[in-house]
């Protein structure tokens, strides 16, 4: 793949930081709107006129940010968004103009250099102490999941798709990674996989740290918010998957310890909370499963599978599930343990009453 050089091109639109915060099993937005009297997250544009669209089954509430001002004097601007699931997502802009040098530089300075979420941390805990009473049991730690978009509205020559990528695919693949060192052609190879166009002057190249797109500023809406969506998705399994892993290793540490018929009584209550535990998880994933919906949008969906890939939804996913699957079992094993003891118990209570009225029985005859 050719990769010719245009010291000359220059790039015009913006950087975004996204940074999730897994803050609350919930929030409720109703509630929210009323706090701080914030505006509801528009439906993301379509990138063409078919009868289809992406919308929010509950729309975030947004509300602007105080600016970020960081260790290099860049200031950025942001808003954060509440997602009803128990998610805030804050989005960082900084506007760019200058040339894929410069891009790279910066790709790499802030991919592997700047702690974002340490930045914005105290910035989201000022937000959350006026939205406090929407919060459903906050948690006193919070996972955080971060993700950059370098999103370029116009580059010099106004190229195609086909010709960005003829020209300049080692340039973006190095922007994707963070990386100011020349990749090999495999490695480039491999970035630039994870592309999609709807026409031919738009693209998405999705990374699993960063993205990359070539859109105007109504047309990236859509990959935006999906971009967004999807590391959201991402911070919930991993905060369900953290969640199991406590519990399963509490029950089995129980499980190991209890021998003798009244450890059995104590399993039964270890069993009945995790089943709630369970409960909680299946509500839980079923509420931000379903936080956003595809409708007819064939491409839209194509573009959350593809995003939710990289960022490494499906993987998480798939370890939840498995500990979901190990816990009912657990919970199935338990359970007949408690009845197996609740049934012995039981045949013993039987067999003591009929010893006792055999012992009154004979001792009547023999006095």
């Amino acid at each position: 793949m050719a990769d010719t050089p245009n010291l000359e091109t220059t790039l015009r639109g913006s950087v975004l930081v996204l940074l999730q915060f897994d803050v609350a099993e919930a929030i409720r937005l109703d509630r929210l709107q009323d706090l701080i009297r914030a505006r509801t997250v528009q439906q993301p544009s379509l990138k063409h006129p078919a009868p289809g669209y992406v919308r929010y089954q509950r729309p975030p509430v947004v509300e602007p940010l105080e600016t970020l001002v960081l260790e290099s004097g860049e200031r950025l601007q942001g808003e954060i968004k509440y997602y009803d699931y128990g998610v805030v997502s804050v989005v960082y802009e900084l506007p760019f103009a200058d040339g894929w040098s410069k891009l790279i530089r910066l790709a790499s300075r802030w991919v592997w250099e700047v702690d974002f979420a340490a930045n914005a941390t105290q910035i989201v805990k000022r937000s959350l102490e006026r939205a406090a009473a929407a919060l459903v049991k906050p948690y006193d730690e919070w996972l955080s999941e971060d993700y950059l978009i370098f999103h370029a509205v116009e580059i010099s020559g106004t190229p195609t798709v086909s010709e960005l990528i003829q020209q300049h695919g080692a340039r973006i693949a190095q922007v994707v990674r963070g990386d100011t060192g020349q990749l090999a052609e495999s490695e480039i190879n491999e970035v630039l996989q994870s592309r999609i166009s709807y026409y031919a002057n738009d693209l998405a190249v999705i990374g699993w740290n960063a993205a990359f797109l070539y859109d105007s500023a109504t047309g990236a809406e859509t990959a935006i918010q999906l971009l967004e969506y999807a590391n959201s998705q991402l911070l919930e399994f991993r905060h369900y998957d953290e969640l199991l892993t406590e519990e399963l290793e509490r029950v089995y540490k129980l499980v190991d310890e209890g021998t003798g018929v009244f450890a059995q009584w104590r399993l039964a209550r270890s069993a009945t909370q995790l089943h709630t535990v369970l409960l909680d998880v299946a509500e839980l994933t079923e509420h931000s499963d379903n936080a956003i919906k595809f409708l007819s949008d064939m491409f839209a969906a194509r573009l959350y599978r593809l995003a939710a890939q990289k960022v490494g939804v499906p993987d998480y996913k798939d370890l939840v599930t498995r500990k979901i699957h190990t816990a009912e079992e657990l919970y199935r094993f338990m359970v007949d343990q408690f009845n197996q003891s609740r049934a012995f118990i039981l045949e013993l209570t039987v067999v003591i009453i009929l010893v006792i009225e055999l012992v009154y029985l004979f001792k009547g005859k023999l006095f």
